[in-house]
């Protein structure tokens, strides 16, 4: 008997604790789209240059993420991620300009073909040739 009181009480224990946190932020994340960048002319094949992307941060509920990037030989598509917050009706009107960037080393030849996500399956494209 007290070994059957004694498994009740585990499986009670057990059964009572909580694996969900609801006091963890709530977010999912949205593309946001590219206003902006200022990519060279050219590149100089072999030289790393610093790209920075121009995206506009709605509301205080939209918070940077990373940068999305899919490089399929010299055509890179790029958009932004950000954390959008759920559940908050506080949320405060922005429309705030923010840059990010990242380096790129030229190590391809012919051109580079950016393709800057500007919403929807709207791009703005870029062809920036490599130079020796």
């Amino acid at each position: 008997m007290k070994k059957f009181v004694a498994y009740c009480l585990l499986v009670l224990f057990i059964f009572s604790c909580s694996v969900s946190d609801d006091s963890a932020p709530q977010f999912y994340n949205e593309f946001l789209p590219i206003e902006s960048t200022n990519l060279p002319d050219q590149f100089h094949f072999g030289d790393t240059y610093e790209i920075t992307l121009t995206y506009i941060r709605p509301t205080s509920c939209y918070a940077f993420n990373s940068i999305y990037k899919e490089q399929v030989v010299n055509e890179i598509t790029l958009a932004i991620v950000a954390n959008v917050a759920l559940g908050t009706n506080n949320c405060e009107s922005l429309n705030e300009e923010m840059e990010i960037s990242f380096n790129l080393t030229a190590n391809r030849n012919g051109p580079y073909i950016f393709k800057l996500w500007q919403g929807q399956d709207n791009y703005m494209i870029i062809e920036v040739p490599v130079i020796e």
